[in-house]
């Protein structure tokens, strides 16, 4: 037990240590970056990586602790994310959601999207190196060690997977933005990391495209056409349907209803 406690807090120091450099990174690219775009570029990449590089070692944590422990981590890192991300998102999704309501450009939204998946895949490389120091047992061999797909499902039933619960997360995000509760971050956190939970032994929850190729893209067990219809257009196609659904008399009612009088 000893040394299971002595792992998992090495893998709790990791995760700061990555959500420190995030933190310090941001600082100096809002310092040194007058431009809004590229400001926001830069914070979109930072924050993907520094989403990407704790959730590699969530994933040691669910490996090594089981599911329930790795909700709790997630669960808290979700709320102290959207406490210091401001308007980054670390989700390509969010900004085709932009794209098709007419409040961004193809090429912002484009660019965006890169900025994401470069700081999502280049983050691996600082992962690897902290796993090539084997500080504890946990981290032995991982680090060049080939990786192997969550999706353990037919390819369709996974897109259908990550497309329903990214629909759902998306919903829920906007009508608690709109509702604007007190309790709304931790809601919108509980609820996300309920539907990664139930969706773990499926497809593996991930509801982010750019979180999913920077963990398991080119993992065994998974071709990149199959990644991409999971990972890609079913989150996306999730993302978009989100619109839809949120504009549905029943749930705009239930909005309206308790959304806080304006004086």
């Amino acid at each position: 037990m000893g040394a299971s406690l002595i792992a998992l807090f090495v893998s709790t120091v990791y995760i700061v240590l990555t959500s420190w450099l995030a933190f310090w990174a941001r600082k100096y690219a809002k310092f040194y970056t007058q431009r809004p775009f590229l400001r926001a570029l830069f914070l979109e990449g930072i924050a993907t990586a520094e989403l990407c590089g704790a959730c590699f070692e969530l994933i040691i944590i669910a490996d090594n602790w089981g599911v329930s422990m790795y909700a709790i981590y997630l669960f808290v890192l979700t709320i102290w994310w959207s406490k210091v991300w401001e308007d980054a998102t670390a989700c390509p999704y969010t900004h085709l959601e932009e794209l098709v309501e007419g409040k961004k450009s193809l090429r912002d939204a484009f660019l965006l999207i890169w900025a994401e998946l470069v700081g999502g895949l280049a983050i691996f490389r600082y992962i690897q190196l902290l796993w090539a120091l084997e500080i504890v047992s946990t981290h032995k061999n991982r680090a060049f060690d080939d990786c192997s797909t969550d999706l353990q499902v037919p390819v369709i039933f996974g897109a259908i997977v990550e497309c329903i619960a990214t629909c759902i997360c998306r919903v829920v995000s906007r009508g608690l933005s709109e509702l604007d509760s007190k309790l709304g971050t931790v809601i919108d956190a509980f609820i996300g990391t309920t539907l990664v939970v139930a969706a773990f032994n499926y497809s593996g929850g991930y509801f982010n495209p750019a979180l999913a190729t920077s963990l398991k893209y080119g993992c065994l067990g998974t071709t990149f056409m199959e990644h991409v219809i999971v990972y890609w257009v079913g989150a996306c196609a999730g993302s978009i349907l989100s619109i839809r659904v949120y504009q549905h008399p029943a749930i705009q009612s239930f909005v309206q209803k308790h959304k806080p009088k304006s004086h």
